[in-house]
């Protein structure tokens, strides 16, 4: 399950009732297609999000296909985008990432595959009544933590975006200061060489 040149991936499940949640960091050859399968459930909510963090124009094509090779979803040069679905039928689903159309950029790609949703906290979910002030005030840490590990996964994606283009910047300025240093040396030797011929002629014209 889940077989690839794999940097990171975080595998979470949550007491008897497991949400499969995955989060892969890979790198994504040109003229390349990596595909992701996992077998999933009728019924259970599914969702898919993805990121290219570095690498030519930042995009890639995904598409997911169903246990019956049909087509739920379909992103053509995609810098980033989120799917949701329930899948109908049980069986293998596939996520499939392609660079095919890059003929030499590697890209680095980040997904996020989560299979069914968190259950509620224990103590909570199965209450008659309303929830007391301290189980309420759980809850909403609870979920609060949720999104400041989900906000603070993508800003690191942002920085490690942002860090590799200020790289690329700096080589860039890099080697267009030294193709021009080099450049004003060659013009400069030049000129020198010029005006040297131009005294060397005169003072073999006057010798003559």
């Amino acid at each position: 399950m889940f077989l690839s040149n794999i940097f990171q991936v975080i595998v979470i499940c949550v007491y008897l009732r497991c949400i499969k949640a995955v989060e892969l960091t890979f790198e994504l050859p040109d003229n390349a297609k990596q595909c992701f399968h996992e077998d999933i459930t009728q019924g259970t909510k599914s969702t898919v999000e993805f990121q290219v963090v570095t690498g030519g124009q930042y995009d890639v094509d995904m598409t997911l296909t169903g246990p019956r090779d049909e087509t739920l979803y379909q992103g053509v040069k995609k810098q980033f985008d989120t799917f949701t679905w329930t899948p109908q039928h049980s069986g293998v689903y596939t996520i499939c990432f392609s660079n095919e159309f890059s003929t030499f950029s590697h890209k680095l790609v980040y997904f996020d595959f989560q299979v069914g949703e968190e259950p509620p906290l224990p103590g909570t979910g199965e209450h008659q009544t309303a929830l007391t002030k301290m189980e309420s005030s759980t809850v909403n840490i609870h979920n609060s933590l949720n999104t400041i590990i989900d906000a603070q996964t993508h800003y690191r994606l942002n920085e490690a975006k942002g860090s590799k283009r200020a790289v690329d910047l700096k080589n860039r300025v890099t080697y267009w200061s030294s193709a021009e240093a080099f450049l004003v040396f060659v013009i400069s030797i030049g000129q020198v060489m010029i005006l040297k011929n131009f005294f060397t002629d005169t003072k073999t014209r006057n010798t003559i």
